[in-house]
């Protein structure tokens, strides 16, 4: 599903514009990225939680030549799917 789909598809159940659907969306997930930022985890019942992991430092390898190369530290975004939405998929 492409971003307009999901704006198409967000503004036709909930009966608003796509503007509004549009900007509803976009306020979403600003409000994770600046939690996320904060080192904060948010969570939806029922669908799941948003959180982030430290990945340290290390060394790893190019694999065209096998030098060794320096990979940064850095911080990456995980989500957690809630046992309701795995019941959900999973048909039971």
């Amino acid at each position: 599903m492409t971003k307009s789909e999901l704006i198409d598809a967000v503004a036709s159940a909930a009966n608003v514009s796509k503007a509004d659907a549009e900007r509803t969306i976009g306020a979403f997930f600003d409000t994770v990225v600046a939690n996320a930022k904060k080192g904060d985890k948010v969570a939806w019942p029922g669908f799941g939680s948003f959180s982030t992991s430290q990945r340290p430092a290390r060394t790893g390898r190019n694999p065209r030549t096998g030098a060794p190369v320096q990979i940064a530290a850095s911080t990456a975004m995980k989500f957690s799917a809630s046992s309701t939405l795995k019941a959900n998929l999973n048909g039971k």
